[in-house]
């Protein structure tokens, strides 16, 4: 059975980045896949502090916290979906520090060939939720990963939401969520085919 990880780059667990995972999630085990969720709000990810360590030794890090248990958790999942709410045009501060982190996995090409897709909900149409997708991707391009649309054309899952939990009636952004987790486990099965 394939492992998918979806990572909830918000601050908040309960907000509509959630609900959009959950949509994607509802797919990916309807298809038979292994889904776990890591709640970035849950985690202490510090932010990289360039100190070299991991260009020496690629798991070397003497930051204590929970950046290397997730930066693993990456590297042992099939496919990885990020979904990350708008913050001033971009991604969270708290899923930056883990992409910035995640120099480790990158050292060893840990994460070549994985599926990636992205996910991502700001308060109003056309509210940077393309910028935010966007870093995702590059994030996925850095690490060789293959990319998961969400159909139709669009390249990622995109929301619109002003207040928390809001995400349930855009059903448009939602089902965008769903296309996604499909296609990811689409490509997971043409994969082990």
């Amino acid at each position: 059975m394939a492992k998918v990880l979806t990572i909830n780059g918000s601050p908040r667990k309960d907000g509509n980045i959630d609900g959009m995972l959950s949509a994607a999630e509802e797919e990916l085990k309807r298809e038979g896949m292994e889904v776990e969720r890591v709640f970035l709000a849950d985690a202490d990810v510090k932010p990289c502090d360039a100190c070299d360590a991991c260009y020496d030794d690629a798991w070397s890090c003497p930051i204590e916290d929970d950046a290397i248990v997730i930066l693993k958790k990456m590297v042992a999942a099939d496919a990885i979906l990020i979904g990350s709410p708008v913050y001033f045009g971009g991604v969270t501060a708290q899923l930056k520090a883990l992409m910035d982190r995640s120099v480790m996995p990158y050292q060893e090409s840990e994460l070549r060939d994985k599926i990636g897709g992205a996910l991502s909900c700001g308060g109003a149409a056309h509210g940077g939720q393309e910028i935010t997708i966007n870093q995702i991707i590059v994030y996925f391009i850095t690490h060789d990963m293959q990319l998961a649309n969400a159909g139709g054309g669009a390249y990622g899952a995109m929301g619109t939401a002003n207040d928390k939990g809001e995400i349930v009636k855009d059903e448009e952004g939602l089902e965008s969520a769903r296309a996604l987790g499909k296609r990811v486990a689409h490509l997971l099965k043409a994969k082990s085919a």
